[in-house]
């Protein structure tokens, strides 16, 4: 039997030290712990990867710390769009939204995507019909508006009006959550969400939903769920590209990760981070942000973090 684990991330967009308050600090490591908690409790009773990371989301999409679910980031016209995605290392099969307006855990859409094996890819007022029609949870989409994604919103546009939007914190900018897992029949999973970045254009679709860049799973390598700048991710297919400097050139998950994090997106100029699980359990959280939040869970203990804890 494999030794299961289970890593998350909550974004790289983390709030900077020195603004983070200690009531902050505190709700945002025991959202991560419950997630965690929530993950492993299916791996410790036997089930699979692909449910782990499943609930590790489901769980963040519920909680407004974070950039997923409630307390999503809002477009450019105060509208929450919602992408989530997940694969199975095991089968390959893999299922995700886009531009979801009213499905309460886009990341029960994708899995319930990823079983139906086709379509896998939904966007727009077609995933949330479809949604409804496999009797997930719908809601009007004012449901996800919290005050402070309000406040972000009104300060990004601000910022573009005077031309300073580069100079905005990480938090402002994106933020998502995600898991990946090693259950112990060794399969490997991944899973995403996010509301996307704060302002983007309406109908924007970053990685998250895009399989082979923000998501990948495959069970002779690795499982990996990324945040940050998501064209950067698409325009280089990183999850993929992991999986393929391990599978093709024998880089260890460590040398992967490090390679296309601090490397890569570093120099195209991104924010970003990722959580991965390789299919001897080890597992990396590389980002090149002040902060992301993070934290992996195994028989061995739980550790959570936001900084360089």
């Amino acid at each position: 039997m494999t030794r299961p684990v289970l890593a998350i991330h909550g974004g790289c967009g983390a709030i900077p030290r020195a603004e983070l308050t200690p009531d902050q600090n505190k709700a945002a490591r025991e959202a991560l712990e419950r997630a965690l908690r929530a993950g492993y409790g299916v791996l410790e009773g036997g089930g699979s990867a692909l449910e782990a990371v499943t609930q590790a989301v489901l769980v963040m999409e519920d909680d407004p710390v974070f950039n997923a679910g409630y307390g999503a980031a809002l477009n450019r016209e105060g509208v929450h769009e919602l992408d989530a995605s997940v694969m199975d290392g095991e089968s390959g099969r893999a299922g995700a939204v886009a531009g979801a307006r009213r499905i309460r855990h886009p990341v029960q859409a994708a899995r319930r995507l990823a079983e139906a094996s086709d379509p896998l890819l939904l966007t727009g007022d077609s995933a949330d019909a479809w949604a409804a029609s496999q009797g997930l949870e719908v809601v009007e989409n004012s449901f996800f508006t919290t005050p402070s994604r309000q406040d972000a919103l009104q300060r990004m546009l601000e910022r573009e009006r005077q031309g300073t939007s580069a100079q905005a914190p990480e938090r402002d900018k994106h933020g998502t959550v995600g898991a990946a897992a090693l259950d112990s029949h060794g399969h490997l999973a991944a899973a995403t969400s996010t509301g996307g970045y704060t302002a983007k254009p309406a109908g924007r679709v970053g990685d998250s939903p895009i399989i082979g860049a923000g998501t990948w799973a495959d069970d002779r390598t690795c499982a990996v769920s990324g945040t940050g700048k998501g064209e950067l991710f698409i325009r280089r297919a990183l999850g993929h590209e992991i999986h393929a400097r391990m599978l093709y050139r024998g880089d260890t998950l460590e040398e992967a990760t490090n390679a296309m994090i601090g490397v890569e997106m570093t120099a195209l100029g991104g924010g970003a981070g990722l959580c991965a699980v390789d299919r001897d359990g080890n597992v990396a959280l590389p980002y090149n942000t002040e902060g992301m939040y993070r934290g992996w869970i195994s028989e061995d203990g739980i550790y959570v973090a936001i900084h360089e804890d």
